[in-house]
């Protein structure tokens, strides 16, 4: 496709970040042309994930707002302007691991752009963002768990797919991108496992327990016949309405649940995936193995979960040293 003929990929609005006018402006308007290169790299050839992309786009256009206020081409910025534009997004009270993200961004768009022989040197080499503070998983203790999963009334439709839902989640830990594009196809309740399309289209085989298992069987036999009146959607969990249910339904699904169950911190989707991998740690589980259930590309971002050994660890020392 030429260039004069390609759709212009358009900046989203950066939420949570003042701007000034200038920068509002910019982030607005199309972005230049090499980013809308580099955004098709990564979803053509890198294969990464609509979500992240989106992400990607959002970064992307801040720096593209930070070189149009200061008029100056993107691939005229100097080593000295990147360090002023992270210390300006970060002085905007970003989240650490988004300013992480926003960082590895600007380091991969100018390495594609020495890659593509538009720069000789990458000035974004090395650039790094404050090293965060590391944040500890949030999780559900065994007995929240029990008053989460006691909460949907099984004796409805809509009640048994919640049921199916809760179970499913804590019993593999998918994130809620996976749980609700599970397929019909992809769940073999007589095996026990399923296989799920996480991050950059990989697919992976996690086991299901064999109480997510008679749940799931039921939902499929009573309950979601019972939603879906028509054309049945592809998807395996569906909403009232019988069509596919969306991450945000499922959200306030789980969220008002655990609203009936008296559980006062906040319960996510990722929350339940913290708690799988946390409890699984709890009762000695090998983390190279909670790694490839998550669909963790690199252990490393599973080690966060140490903090549960390390409290193991503990205990036992306090338990049986004699002179504890």
């Amino acid at each position: 496709m030429n260039d004069e003929r390609r759709r212009p990929i358009l900046a989203p609005h950066a939420e949570g970040v003042k701007l000034a006018s200038a920068d509002r402006r910019a982030i607005r308007a199309p972005l230049p042309r090499e980013c809308g290169r580099y955004l098709e790299y990564l979803q053509i050839e890198r294969r990464l994930a609509a979500n992240t992309i989106e992400s990607y786009t959002r970064d992307l256009g801040k720096l593209a707002a930070f070189a149009a206020a200061h008029d100056t081409p993107l691939h005229g910025l100097p080593r000295q302007d990147l360090e002023r534009f992270v210390r300006e997004v970060l002085s905007e009270n970003l989240a650490p691991r988004s300013a992480a993200r926003l960082v590895a961004t600007v380091r991969g768009f100018y390495r594609y752009l020495v890659r593509e022989g538009q720069l000789d040197v990458n000035p974004a080499d090395d650039l790094r963002a404050a090293r965060p503070w590391p944040s500890l998983p949030s999780c559900l203790g065994s007995d929240e768990i029990d008053r989460l999963l006691a909460q949907p009334d099984i004796g409805t439709p809509a009640g048994l797919r919640d049921k199916a839902l809760i179970e499913l989640l804590y019993a593999t830990g998918l994130r809620v991108s996976e749980l609700v594009g599970l397929r019909a196809a992809d769940v073999n309740t007589s095996a026990g496992y399923l296989t799920c399309t996480g991050k950059g289209s990989k697919q992976r085989i996690v086991p299901m327990g064999d109480e997510a298992c008679v749940w799931v069987k039921r939902y499929q036999h009573e309950a979601r016949p019972e939603l879906v009146e028509r054309h049945s959607p592809a998807q395996l969990f569906v909403n009232a309405r019988g069509g596919p249910l969306s991450r945000v339904g499922f959200w306030k699904i789980l969220k008002g649940h655990a609203r009936r169950a008296g559980i006062r911190q906040r319960v996510s989707p990722h929350v339940l995936r913290h708690s799988f991998a946390t409890h699984l740690l709890e009762h000695g589980a090998d983390l190279r193995a909670i790694q490839m259930m998550l669909g963790h590309a690199d252990v490393s971002t599973t080690q966060i979960y140490t903090h549960v050994l390390e409290t193991r660890i503990r205990t036992i020392y306090d338990q049986f040293h004699p002179r504890r």
